[in-house]
């Protein structure tokens, strides 16, 4: 019996877009805008400034001055798209007061871009992975 409407296949065709209709399919959302908190993404921010730091020859370590905008999807993990304005701290690269480095003030030191970057993420695992990223100096 339950054969028979398969053989339909416009049966089948209107029983899926019925279900279709009425919500009955989990639907990928896409990008969504979050807020500007930097307590979500702590550890996101994190990972892209130590990737951006390591990658850069700059005698000074930069750090994330603030964030711009961000936006998430999740799929097997959390993607993050994110738009920071990062700049130059007055900590030398081998110093050990990363974690405190105030923004560097004089006016022939500063240094500041706009970087946009993608993130994956598998928060519970502690996993992460830049896809992407660009920065302009700003």
């Amino acid at each position: 019996m339950g054969v028979g409407c398969c053989r339909n296949p416009l049966l089948l065709l209107a029983v899926l877009v019925l279900a279709a209709r009425l919500g009955h399919f989990q639907r990928w959302e896409g990008f969504q805008e979050k807020s500007t908190s930097e307590t979500n993404m702590n550890s996101t921010l994190q990972f892209f400034i130590e990737k951006y730091n390591n990658a850069s020859n700059d005698t000074y370590l930069f750090q994330v001055d603030k964030l711009l905008q961000s936006q998430m999807q999740l799929t097997t993990g959390v993607e993050y798209m994110v738009t920071v304005k990062i700049s130059r701290t007055k900590c030398k690269r081998n110093s050990t007061t990363k974690n405190s480095c105030p923004i560097q003030s004089k006016n022939k030191l500063k240094k500041s871009f706009i970087c946009d970057f993608l993130m994956y993420t598998v928060p519970w695992m502690n996993y992460y992975q830049l896809w992407n990223n660009s920065c302009l100096e700003a």
